[in-house]
């Protein structure tokens, strides 16, 4: 096991989970890829400011860190040229949405000539067959952030949108779980050679 495991961003890991499989399979164009992104408040982090009183954010969204300067980008664009051994780029604009906490990311690329609908599918269901922490939902179902609150579970949904030639991936998460303590805890449990879900709960959802 390894002795030193760097956990990714929050963002990063459901983008990350959500396009990986497709890279790595050449499924899509890595250097059209397209996330926009929508996090609770909790992934500002506890400083206190104006911005993130619940007077404020409370029936609002709004933008932050657009024009390329999130600092997950380059964590994204690394880990997707990684698996796929091609050049990367990414468009990346992020929300604040007015829940404490929670991410939903909708991730889209356009797919290579000859990619169906059955492939994408397939290439999801493939990659996370058999993951405790990661579930690809029945067609027509899709990922909801109270779903998967105070849980380490990752939820995926993918579509082709054939008039734009995209592929169309939707993830949820906890920031607070998968993206942040719970991978923690996770690959601790791996480290120490123990069952990958202990402590860890994979259903249910807290508020």
């Amino acid at each position: 096991a390894s002795l030193r495991v760097a956990n990714p961003g929050c963002y990063a890991t459901a983008v990350t989970l959500a396009i990986a499989p497709l890279a790595a399979a050449a499924l899509i164009e890595t250097t059209d890829l397209v996330v926009v992104a929508a996090s609770g408040t909790t992934g500002a982090g506890r400083t206190p400011t104006d911005s993130l009183l619940a007077s404020e954010v409370m029936g609002s969204m709004s933008a932050y860190k657009v024009g390329g300067v999130h600092q997950h980008i380059p964590e994204i664009e690394q880990s997707i040229a990684q698996v796929s051994g091609q050049r990367t780029s990414l468009s990346f604009t992020t929300l604040l949405a007015p829940m404490p906490r929670g991410i939903i990311s909708t991730s889209t690329a356009a797919v290579r000539p000859g990619t169906t609908r059955k492939d994408l599918i397939d290439c999801l269901a493939e990659a996370y067959a058999g993951e405790r922490f990661v579930r690809l939902l029945a067609p027509g179902n899709w990922p909801r952030t109270s779903s998967v609150s105070g849980t380490n579970t990752a939820l995926l949904q993918i579509e082709f949108d054939e008039h734009s030639g995209r592929a169309v991936v939707v993830s949820a998460i906890d920031n607070l779980g998968k993206g942040a303590a719970g991978q923690a805890i996770q690959n601790a449990n791996l480290m120490l050679g123990l069952e990958e879900s202990m402590g860890l709960p994979t259903d249910g959802g807290a508020t």
